[in-house]
């Protein structure tokens, strides 16, 4: 264990980020308290919090990684609680704008699994560690800061009972997601409002669990499908755990999958590519539709903030809302909590300008990904820079390249899974190896 250099830490939210954060905390905090309003569940199990927790799930190659070095034996617990290991590219079915990507071996391991399982193990993982204690079914009422509002000094919280505590605290950090009240909190103590980058997509998806047919996937593990401006319409079909498989499909700007069966099928069979009806036509849906809206992908530029309270911090969600489809969530909350461990280590302490400049340097490759890739879309509302359009412009020649170079596929996925930057994919050697070759039609 690092040198201990603080005495408590309070995390709001028992979410992915907020245990992420708590494990790393806890490496330079004697104490951390873990506050969620939720009353938390014994095992893996659907809560109010995590509204998304019914939809597909994939943990990224970069997400898997760090959660496997914060919790050693990580993913072979997950396997033994009944998730799907896979390689990235070896047994992915990629059908974007038009084409079928190249598969192969990366060396890059994923995990299949609903959100719950995932959360249940990284949350026991979490309450094993010595100093870190849990306070569910307690909301937070505010924050606690010095009379200047310069520096936050613990949080006031209410339990369902109505009972209010006070925890002091040397730091408070904020992740309770997208419903995050820190904008609020900062303007009462007279830091205002960060600036807000929004780009709306109104995105609409729905899914459901079944089983299949041996053999309904072929060798794959995972199907997707992408929208583009002529087919607006996406979905990834995927292996979850104990041999079950879940199907979230989407409509950007207002088109809404059904939630019923006939309408959901009549859904899958509009796809661009057959791929996914064909593979759940004959299966077993066990339950009816699930359905949620995704209004906007959303940003809060705290490192671009004036002043901003010490011993005060936020992360994940709370910070940065991505676009559902691209399946970044838990893997941005990894490598936020990654680079708060790198702040940490720094012997001048956690401020919050070093925290937030990490933050956005973490969540920037997420954030060009969704957000960048979203507005394409004429009808989706956003700032588009030259630098944007470019790419969005550029992307369907990668993939087009991709459906005949094997390396060009290898490069694609290695920055959709976070494990590369999006820069890699406009470096020379690999934009003359997309440019310099004769441009094949899109299958459909």
């Amino acid at each position: 264990m690092p040198e201990i250099s603080g005495g408590r830490a309070v995390v709001l939210g028992a979410s992915m980020a907020g245990l992420m954060a708590a494990r790393v905390l806890r490496e330079k905090y004697e104490r951390v308290t873990v506050v969620e309003r939720d009353v938390l569940p014994a095992g893996p199990e659907h809560r109010r919090g995590v509204p998304q927790s019914r939809h597909l799930h994939v943990l990224l190659a970069r997400g898997t990684s760090i959660i496997e070095e914060l919790f050693p034996g990580f993913v072979a617990e997950a396997v033994a609680a009944g998730a799907t290991p896979a390689d990235a590219l070896a047994r992915t079915r990629l059908l974007v704008s038009g084409y079928r990507l190249l598969q192969t071996d990366v060396g890059l391991q994923t995990v299949l699994a609903g959100r719950p399982l995932v959360e249940h193990i990284v949350r026991g993982r979490v309450r094993a560690l010595d100093g870190v204690d849990f306070l569910d079914g307690h909301d937070v009422v505010s924050l606690a800061a010095t009379a200047d509002g310069r520096r936050v000094t613990g949080v006031r919280v209410q339990s369902d009972g109505g009972t209010e505590e006070m925890l002091e605290a040397d730091l408070v950090l904020d992740a309770t997601g997208r419903g995050s009240r820190s904008p609020v909190w900062l303007e009462q103590l007279g830091h205002g409002r960060p600036e807000v980058d929004k780009v709306q997509v109104g995105l609409s998806y729905a899914t459901l669990t079944y089983r299949l047919p041996d053999g309904a996937m072929g060798k794959d593990q995972l199907m997707l499908n992408n929208a583009t401006p002529g087919h607006q319409r996406a979905a990834v079909l995927s292996e979850q755990e104990n041999g079950l498989f879940r199907l979230t499909m989407a409509g950007m700007l207002g088109d809404r999958p059904p939630l019923d069966r006939k309408g959901f099928d009549a859904f899958a069979a509009s796809l661009r590519f057959p791929d996914i009806f064909e593979a759940v036509r004959d299966g077993e849906a066990l339950h009816d539709p699930v359905g949620f809206q995704y209004p906007a992908n959303i940003r809060h530029r705290y490192e671009r903030m004036r002043s901003f309270p010490e011993g005060f911090l936020i992360l994940g969600d709370a910070i940065c809302s991505f676009n559902p489809v691209y399946g970044q969530g838990m893997t941005s909350a990894a490598m936020q909590a990654e680079a708060l461990r790198g702040v940490l280590a720094d012997d001048r302490g956690p401020t919050w300008k070093r925290h937030f400049r990490a933050m956005a340097t973490a969540v920037d490759p997420a954030w060009q990904i969704s957000a960048g890739g979203d507005l394409v879309f004429p009808g989706v509302v956003g700032h588009r820079t030259p630098l944007i359009r470019m790419i969005n412009a550029y992307l369907p020649r990668v993939h087009a390249a991709a459906a005949e170079d094997v390396e060009i596929s290898t490069r694609f996925i290695r920055v959709a899974d976070l494990v590369d930057r999006p820069e890699a994919l406009v470096r020379p050697a690999t934009a003359l190896r997309v440019l310099g070759r004769r441009r094949a039609k899109p299958e459909v």
